[in-house]
């Protein structure tokens, strides 16, 4: 037992490596690892392109100025040789070779026995065909008490009676230049794949990053914390605007989420009551005495009931239904003057009967794009609103035109709504009436101002001096 936990390895020991493995195995499937990869290859290739072109141009560049060297020290010589003969090319070759000029050229010129005749070279090289052309060869020299062997290229040449020319050039020095080029261009290369690299990693790093902080927000708004968003950069690239998009979408589910609960919270505070009414009625019925016509009261009394409480979950459902854009109403080019022409015949007998005077001003060709039942609907709420709680006097509803935009108003001259509860009101259940002894269950502005959100537009209460003056404003124009 104990050598079998000798030979076991300690729990922990792979621990660490196992982690390191597995973030590389989770690195290599990312798609910022394999763009930076792509990234890093593309720039390599690039890199390495630019670098063997520069090469062999250099390269290229150095062999065509030693050929163009030895053609013009070639025509030369033949044009010595075809004015003076074999003396004057043997003199000619003589007076080049004396001294060093420091252009690196080599002369040899030798009888048919390849005897020396004139040159600065000591001998015809090894392995040098004298039957003329191109060739390449090594030559010896001494420098500081030691022979080196330097590389060169030349032509050789046989001259009528068995006379042999050779003439090259020491190539030693572009030799050393092409390799000093090949090491600058190889350091050269290797900071570009260097700094390549870096680039694709600080890539990658900003990718996962800016990743890394969209999935943190995802995982903290799925923990519970509606209000979390993603954060931006500033720089208004792709990340930011995808952020910016999953922010309003995180904007829209808050809202949708806290008028859920705002529902759930009304209808559990503001519905108890009728219902509690509504049971009292029935059990009033039930234990009351057997008596038809009482009977008949409290069960039409329960079914008003009822019907107000439908109401009451209708108007709910449909502010429910148009702030998350689940409803779907038609929309259609309608004639604003036509919807408040027709609200106004509607309520005009109802606000007479109850002493009011309906007027209606309207302009013509004020077109916009929405729900004929909505914006009746709409107008509707507001016009119940006036005769219920403006007292008496004059109700108005006017019809406006602007350059880009139109205007539905119903003013009236009741009491109108403090300043510092005109937002409030448009909150479901709101009623100002503290003894709500007037029929009706506070959702009225609240689904005018959902309508007029379905519609991308506006509703605004104001003074009228006095009374209350409502003004839904359109953004657009139909033309």
């Amino acid at each position: 037992m104990i050598a079998e936990k000798l030979l076991l390895p300690a729990r922990g020991s792979w621990t660490a490596p196992r982690r390191i493995f597995g973030n590389a195995q989770r690195l290599l499937r990312t798609h910022a690892f394999r763009l930076a990869a792509l990234y890093f290859l593309v720039f390599a290739v690039s890199v390495l392109s630019v670098l063997l072109f520069v090469y062999w141009t250099s390269a290229d560049f150095v062999e065509r100025q030693t050929e163009a060297t030895l053609d013009a020290e070639i025509t030369g010589l033949a044009e010595q040789y075809a004015q003076r003969g074999l003396s004057g090319l043997v003199q000619i070759v003589a007076a080049r070779s004396a001294g060093d000029r420091g252009d690196g050229m080599l002369y040899l010129v030798t009888d048919p026995n390849g005897v020396p005749l004139a040159g600065n070279i000591a001998a015809w090289p090894a392995g040098v065909p004298a039957h003329g052309g191109r060739l390449s060869f090594t030559t010896t020299a001494r420098v500081k008490e030691q022979v080196e062997t330097h590389p060169a290229q030349g032509a050789s040449f046989i001259i009528p009676g068995g006379y042999r020319l050779l003439v090259g050039r020491d190539i030693s020095d572009a030799t050393a230049f092409r390799n000093r080029v090949k090491i600058t261009l190889l350091w050269a290369g290797l900071v570009a794949l260097g700094v390549g690299l870096l680039g694709g990693t600080a890539m990658s790093r900003n990718l996962l990053r800016r990743v890394e902080q969209v999935n943190r927000t995802s995982e903290r708004v799925m923990a519970g914390n509606l209000s979390d968003r993603v954060p931006l950069d500033g720089t208004s690239d792709e990340f930011d605007q995808l952020a910016a998009n999953l922010n309003r979408m995180l904007d829209q589910i808050e809202r949708l989420m806290t008028a859920m609960r705002e529902v759930t919270d009304d209808v559990a505070h503001d519905l108890k009551t009728p219902l509690s009414r509504l049971r009292v009625r029935l059990e009033l019925a039930l234990l009351g005495p057997v008596d038809g016509s009482s009977q008949t009261e409290a069960i039409r009394s329960a079914i008003d009931e009822a019907d107000r409480l439908l109401a009451t979950f209708n108007a709910l459902l449909s502010i429910a239904e148009l702030e998350s854009g689940t409803r779907r109403d038609e929309s259609e080019a309608l004639d604003l003057s036509e919807v408040a022409r027709s609200a106004a015949e509607l309520y005009e007998p109802v606000a007479e009967e109850k002493g009011f005077l309906l007027s209606l001003a309207t302009e013509p060709g004020v077109r916009i794009r929405g729900s004929r039942h909505l914006l009746s609907q709409a107008l509707a709420n507001l016009l119940d609103n006036a005769l219920k709680y403006a007292g008496g006097g004059e109700i108005q509803i006017r019809v406006l035109r602007g350059e880009d935009r139109a205007a539905l108003e119903v003013t009236d001259r009741g009491h109108g709504i403090p300043e510092d509860e005109r937002e409030t009101v448009f909150d479901r259940f709101v009623r100002l009436e503290r003894s709500r002894s007037t029929p009706g269950n506070g959702l009225g502005l609240s689904l005018v101002r959902a309508i007029m959100r379905r519609h991308r537009g506006t509703v605004e209460l104001a003074d009228n001096r006095p009374g209350l003056r409502v003004r839904l404003e359109f953004p657009e124009l139909v033309t």
